[in-house]
């Protein structure tokens, strides 16, 4: 039972610190956003999982009624294999904090879905407002695109169960009929690999646990690496440099070619799309997404390891 512990904790602490430190040094995840992103779930999954088994453990063995729960259809011999009866002293100690943080995780991703949708009930309302007013008897339409009149060029996605792609009349006037194309795969990439429910996970953690360096760096990296895979979507489609030309003409306004401007993400996004870096070999990304989806079966197997040899 402490050697569990001790390992879960081990686990949890390694993907927490040094594995973050690595992937951050690493040149890869510029070729290969889509499996970067894989990466960072499996290790955010791998230090949830370790939490999560050490708090089941801990409330096993300081709750008899949680024990019975959870060891109810196991023989007497895998009982006797954990040794829940004599526990480290620190033991409650770990158990309550761990509690208090799986609270506060539920917590923090309820407050970021009920936010989301309020905030998404504001824009609604406001699209609304700007929709021209038509005629007695026709509805305002409701489809997966709607066009906006405005000077003002810009493209947004409006996540949710159905997902509305909004794009104004000054984009559609700046841009050439394959560039709104490159523009429109980038929105519905973002919506078909529902990227707004890895924002919302990473958000929630980040905002949780500002402190701890995993869930700040998945936010960050999360945030980024969904609009180069986004761009990549576009640019297999579409091209690179068609692409490219889309996304500075719906940003020129905003300082995108500019070196010191605060839309640094922009400027990467356009250098990359009029250079972009060789991908990796179809071995490599197999070979990176296996091992990654393979890590957070080692606190799984820590927990289970004495049941097993039992």
């Amino acid at each position: 039972m402490t050697l569990c512990l001790l390992l879960l904790i081990t686990v949890g602490l390694a993907a927490t610190v040094f594995a973050p430190r690595a992937l951050l040094r690493a040149g890869w995840p510029e070729r290969e956003p889509v499996t970067a992103l894989w990466v960072w779930q499996c290790l955010v999954g791998t230090v949830l999982l370790s939490c999560l088994s050490a708090l089941l453990l801990g409330a096993a063995a300081l709750l008899e009624t949680v024990r019975a729960r959870l060891f109810a259809p196991a023989p007497p011999a895998v009982v006797d294999a954990y040794d829940l009866t004599s526990v480290p002293p620190w033991t409650a100690l770990l158990t309550l904090l761990l509690a208090c943080g799986a609270a506060w995780t539920g917590a923090m991703l309820v407050r970021e879905l009920v936010n989301d949708r309020r905030r998404r009930r504001v824009r609604r309302a406001h699209l609304r407002e700007r929709a021209p007013d038509l005629p007695a008897g026709l509805a305002v339409p409701d489809g997966p695109l709607l066009v906006l009149e405005d000077e003002y060029p810009d493209a947004w996605l409006m996540a949710g169960a159905t997902p509305q792609l909004v794009i104004t009349t000054g984009a559609l006037r700046r841009l050439t009929d394959r560039q709104l194309d490159a523009v429109l795969t980038h929105e519905l990439g973002h919506a078909r690999a529902h990227h707004d429910w890895l924002l919302h996970l990473s958000g929630a953690l980040a905002a949780g646990f500002p402190r701890v360096p995993l869930f700040a760096h998945f936010a960050d990296q999360t945030h980024r690496l969904v609009e180069l895979a986004a761009d990549d979507t576009a640019s297999r489609r579409c091209g690179h440099l068609t692409t490219a030309l889309a996304l500075i003409e719906l940003n020129q306004h905003r300082g995108v070619l500019s070196c010191d401007s605060p839309r640094r993400l922009l400027h990467a996004r356009v250098e990359r799309l009029l250079d972009p870096p060789p991908r990796l070999g179809a071995t490599q990304r197999a070979a990176t997404a296996t091992f990654a989806a393979l890590t957070p079966l080692i606190p799984l197997l820590i927990t289970l390891a004495p049941g097993l040899t039992a």
